[in-house]
Formats: C-alpha cells, structure tokens, sequence
C-alpha cells in the first residue's frame, strides 16, 4: 500500500509539472504573436535646415605678438593682462646700458672720422700746392733742354718730380673721399645705435587689450634679430572676435564662406549667438596614424557684435574672452516646404531581407548562362535602400524612399509618401530591426511606450 501512494504521488507531480511547462509555452507562444507596440507621426510639409556642427575655441579675430627687436632686462612692465590701452602708449622698457654705450662709442668714431678727413684735406691742399711748384719747374726744364741749356738728366729729373706730384694729389684725393665714405659710415652706425636705444621703449602699434603677458619685469628677453625672438605680450581687439572650429572632412564640403552660424558659448547658457563663416582652410590638420587618422579642417566663424551687444555693460565691457569653449551649428543648405519625418523613423534594408519581407523568395534565384558561368560574379552587390514604414489597417506598410537634406530632427523626403500619412516613428529597434512588412502593429503614446518600456 504504501509503495503504491508513493507512486501516485510521483504520478501526480509528473502530471503538474508538464502542465506547468505547458503553460508557460502558451503563453511565450501568445506573447509573440501579440501585436509590436509602436507610435507613430504624421508626414508633414516643413522648412529643413542642413547643419554641420562643430567645437572649438573663442579667440580674438586680430591678435599681435609682441616681440622685442632688442635683447635685454625688463626694467619697467607699464601694463598688465586685460588693461585696454591706445596706439603709442608705452607698455614697457628695456634696459638703455649697453644701447648708450653704443651711441657713446660710435659718436667718438664719427668724430675720429671727421677729425682725419681734416687733416687729409689739409694734405690733399699741400699736395696740389707741391704739384703746381713741380709743374712750374718742369715746363722751365723743357724749355731749357729744347735751348740746349740744361743737360738731358735734369730735365729728365724735373719731368720725375713732376709725375711724381700728379700721383700725390691723386692719391690724396682718394684718401678724401675715403674719407668722406668712413664717414657716411659711421653716422650710419651713430643712426643705427640711436634707433637701438629707441627700441628699448616698447609702444602699443594698435589700440587693443592686453590679452596675455608673457613676461614680467627683470625678466631677459632675445631680440628678433636672426632669430625668434621672445614674446613679451599679445595686443588683441576683444571687440571683434571669432570661433575656431576643426570640421571633418566628411562635412567640410557642405561649407561656404557666408554660411550663416548658431553659436553656443559654454560660460552663457541657454543662449545663442550669431556668427558667419568667414575662413575655410585649404589643408588640413591630421591627427593619429594609418587608419585611426582622423583628418579636419580649421574653419573661423565671426560672430556677430549685434547678436552679444546687450551683454556688454561697463562691469563687463568684454563678453568673451580668448580661449572660452564654443560649439557651434553652420547652418549650410536650406529646402523650404518640403515633406519630411522624423529623422529616426528612416531606416534601410538590403536587397535580401528587403526581397524576403515582400515573400519574393522564388524571384531572388539568379540565373547565370551556362557559357558564361566562370566568367560572371555569383554573389550578387549588396543594394541598401532607403524605407519608412506606414500604419495601415493596424499592419506596418514599407515604403522605398528617396531622402534629402536632414537637419538635427527630421530628414526630407523627396518621393515615396504623402503629407499625412501615418508614419511609424519608434521605437528605433523596432524600425532599425523588428518591422517588417504585415508585421502586426498597435499604435500607443510614445510617453506611454517609453513608461512601459521603463
């Protein structure tokens, strides 16, 4: 008896388990058939703004580094970072020793030079006096010798004498005008120390802001002369600035000079700006290696003083300041009333999964000639196309589509649906994967989905 309701209990827990498991595969089964949850959106006619967006920083459109032409100790530093200052103020000083010394040194030359260009005159009247003596005394000589007064050796003496005068005048001139270029020369130095020293006061060339300091007083700076010479500071115009932005060479081609720009600076949130395209450049900025380079190209947008001006008060007389973060929205082709969706209700299928939705699986057998068997592909290029699907009847209806211009929400739609029709908009992995064509549908809010879903 008891080996026989020990059987009838295993009987009964063999009988409620396959029940059990029986039910829970009803219910995977009626839980797959049951219809895909999605909300959906109307095709409507839109304007659409393609944009290109990009980071980058703030930095003042007109920005001098300044250098000194000579080298030596900061003695005096007139400025400091974000003072404002006028064409010709003085912003700092050299150390004037060794420049002095210099225009000491040279003006003793100029003076030597001078003096012995005085005595080289000086020479040069007694050389020509000596040679007027000679020429004297040579004609005389001649005119004796032709008389056969004087012997053939003093004539000839005299005719030395006054050869020997023509060289030394000749020779004196030179020395004159030898002179004259020593001197020339020297002034040239005099001139050349003088302007030295000059350039050891240092004068703002522009109106503008000092922007960054780089040295500080009692601090050596090199002179640009032959070299790179050491900044000092930057001179900017905070009043004109502009954004620098590195764009990929993806979408560097959908930019124009004059493209219009949306400006976001992180220090003002919840606020916009304008700018304008005003530079593109022509090569571009490569960073990583082999395959991983990524390649940009620097683009600068002006933004625009009318679209900030009311920042601007005398606490704060400069909005933006060089190096402040920025992203920006280059606003490049528009398409007004055109028919658009959301952008994340297009998706794309290749012709297999495309063909195999459509139940056109006989037509997908590709027949190759048997002469040209070893000569044609056997597989097929792959085609992906553009689709939506349309809520029809509570089923999801694909549609082949052509797709334009997109901006950051939706996505133009150039053939393939009309205004109004019901376009299924989320969520994405169903439209990405799920959907497909008859796929059984129930339309829901899409806060409702994403609660659920959540």
């Amino acid at each position: 008896m008891r080996a026989e309701s020990h059987m009838k209990k295993i009987y009964w827990i063999i009988i409620i388990g396959v029940v059990i498991v029986s039910g829970v595969i009803i219910m995977q089964v009626m839980k797959g058939s049951a219809p895909l949850e999605i909300y959906t959106e109307q095709a409507q006619v839109r304007d659409i703004i393609e944009v290109v967006s990009a980071t980058g920083k703030i930095q003042p459109e007109t920005e001098l580094k300044l250098s000194s032409d000579v080298s030596g100790e900061i003695t005096e530093m007139k400025v400091k970072e974000g003072d404002q200052v006028k064409k010709g103020d003085l912003l700092c000083r050299i150390k004037p020793d060794l420049y002095m010394s210099a225009i000491d040194r040279v003006s003793a030359t100029v003076n030597t030079t001078k003096a012995n260009l005085t005595t080289t005159k000086a020479q040069l009247d007694q050389a020509k006096a000596n040679l007027a003596n000679a020429e004297t005394s040579f004609k005389r000589s001649q005119k004796l010798f032709e008389q056969a007064a004087v012997s053939q050796q003093e004539f000839e003496a005299a005719k030395a004498q006054y050869e020997a005068s023509k060289a030394n005048v000749a020779a004196m001139e030179a020395n004159v005008n030898a002179g004259e270029y020593n001197i020339q020369s020297t002034q040239a130095s005099l001139k050349e120390a003088a302007t030295n020293l000059e350039k050891t006061f240092i004068y703002a060339p522009v109106d503008g802001t000092i922007s960054k300091l780089s040295v500080e007083k009692g601090e050596r700076v090199v002179g640009v002369s032959g070299m790179a010479g050491t900044e000092i500071l930057r001179l900017a115009n905070l009043n004109e600035m502009e954004v620098s932005v590195e764009v990929n060479e993806n979408d560097i081609i959908k930019v124009h000079k004059n493209d219009t720009a949306l400006i976001e600076v992180d220090a003002y949130m919840d606020k916009k700006f304008k700018g304008i395209v005003t530079e593109i450049a022509n090569s571009s900025n490569s960073t990583g290696i082999s395959i991983d380079q990524v390649t940009n190209f620097v683009v600068k947008i002006r933004m625009l003083r009318e679209s900030y001006g009311y920042l601007i008060n005398e606490k704060n007389p400069v909005p933006f300041r060089p190096g402040m973060s920025a992203s920006v929205d280059i606003q490049t082709t528009r398409a007004y009333k055109v028919m658009s969706v959301p952008i994340q209700a297009v998706t794309t299928r290749n012709n297999d999964s495309l063909e195999t939705a459509q139940g056109n699986d006989e037509d997908r057998q590709v027949t190759v000639k048997n002469d040209n068997t070893e000569k044609q592909n056997k597989k097929e290029e792959t085609k992906i196309t553009e689709l939506i699907f349309v809520l029809e009847n509570g089923v999801a209806k694909q549609k082949e589509i052509k797709t334009g211009i997109q901006d950051n929400d939706y996505i133009e739609i150039k053939s393939g649906i009309r205004k109004g029709d019901e376009i299924i908009s989320g969520p994405y992995s169903a439209v990405s994967k799920s959907l497909k064509e008859g796929t059984k549908i129930k339309k829901v809010r899409k806060e409702d989905l994403y609660k659920t879903e959540k």
